[in-house]
């Protein structure tokens, strides 16, 4: 009786030894920091955080008065640079009825030579200043375009569905780049993370079959072992490995869950 006692006693610590328990979270692969191209007061803040949103849905406005100004600047660059291309043009005009005229007279002697070669110069000084007027119109057309092409971007929009997570701005505040006015998190692309030690590490592979609970829904489900990343951590010697999953309803990032691996 002992003997048997002492055996299924051994045989539950192989059974024990064979499983390795991991504490892991569900994060998002797919989160993003929304912020604005360009600074500007924020306008029409349409949405809360832990609102679903649809890719292409507006989010907020950027007040658009710097560009509408900087358009107006370019605009009158425009007619300035045609007007001093429609001058340049008419000198050019008159200048080469004179040298065709003067050409006639020189032929007969009646204009001296230095006369007739700076009306030829002139005529080339004013034909290249077309050129560089034209040049300065085409400039300045370019300019607007790009001035208008800053439009589309005073309209922040979200680059894919997801959930809110983070909100840090609202209506009459200024919206600076690179300051972090929305987090989206896409809730279809979920994965699981867990840190494995150094010596576990040699039970993952790629494609491994685990079982994931996920205590706080009382579920429970087959995961795989999706990437194992080579960069240990120097402080607990551990390396982070994610696991997928099938989609399943109320799962959401931050979520603690168990890993249990045989």
């Amino acid at each position: 009786m002992r003997f048997y006692i002492y055996f299924l006693l051994f045989l539950s610590s192989v059974l024990n030894a064979s499983i390795l328990e991991l504490s892991g979270t569900v994060v998002s692969e797919n989160q993003k920091i929304i912020t604005s191209r360009y600074m500007g007061f924020a306008k029409n803040v349409s949405v809360i955080e832990g609102e679903r949103v649809k890719k292409g849905q507006l989010l907020y406005e950027i007040d658009s008065k710097e560009i509408d100004s900087a358009k107006s600047q370019v605009e009158l660059m425009i007619e300035q640079a045609k007007l001093s291309l429609q001058m340049y043009q008419n000198k050019l005009i008159d200048v080469r009825l004179n040298l065709a005229r003067h050409r006639r007279l020189y032929k007969k002697d009646v204009v001296s030579k230095y006369q007739f070669e700076q009306l030829q110069l002139a005529a080339k000084n004013l034909a290249d200043m077309v050129q560089i007027a034209k040049k300065q119109v085409l400039q300045a057309k370019a300019k607007l375009v790009e001035v208008k092409n800053q439009y589309k971007y005073l309209k922040i929009k979200a680059p894919n569905d997801g959930v809110i997570i983070q909100k840090s701005i609202n209506d009459g505040e200024i919206a600076m780049p690179g300051i972090p006015a929305f987090i989206l998190t896409d809730l279809s692309n979920l994965k699981i993370v867990a840190q494995v030690s150094e010596q576990n590490l040699k039970l993952f592979y790629i494609g491994k079959i685990v079982w994931i609970q996920i205590p706080s829904l009382g579920i429970e489900f087959k995961g795989k072992v999706f990437s194992i990343i080579p960069s240990s951590n120097p402080m607990t010697h551990t390396f982070k490995v994610k696991f997928s999953f099938p989609k399943k309803d109320n799962v959401y990032p931050g979520m603690y869950c168990k890993i249990i691996v045989k």
